[in-house]
């Protein structure tokens, strides 16, 4: 089994700045990728960011020059500093890993329990 443990989201003013962290745990011979997708109130979970365990990075349109996704290899840890945060960034945020669990295996994806992150002054 593999876990992913995010770290506490907030209420950031406009503007400010907050950076989200989710660790992998478990059963993990290989990471593919680890990223960030984001859900809020009546829309549909939205890719925010991802990278690779290469380091080739990924933005949704909308968090490009504000959000910056990276990744620790030795600690399995995926960090996404978001800056300039706007209103319409409050969502749930939600860590997401491509995990292979044995030489054997093949990728599975898994999901973090998502951390709220509010916008607003």
């Amino acid at each position: 089994q593999v876990q992913l443990v995010e770290s506490r989201g907030g209420l950031v003013q406009p503007g400010g700045s907050l950076r989200l962290s989710c660790a992998a745990s478990g059963n993990i011979f290989s990471v593919n990728a680890m990223g960030w997708y984001r859900q809020a109130p009546g829309k549909e979970r939205e890719l925010v960011a991802t990278i690779t365990a290469g380091g080739r990075t990924t933005y949704a349109q909308g968090v490009m020059g504000r959000f910056t996704v990276s990744f620790d290899n030795a600690k399995n840890t995926v960090y996404l500093q978001m800056n300039s945060l706007k209103p319409e960034d409050t969502a749930v945020y939600y860590c997401n890993a491509e995990i292979r669990s044995s030489v054997w295996s093949s990728p599975t994806d898994y999901w973090g329990q998502g951390t709220q992150v509010t916008v607003s002054s």
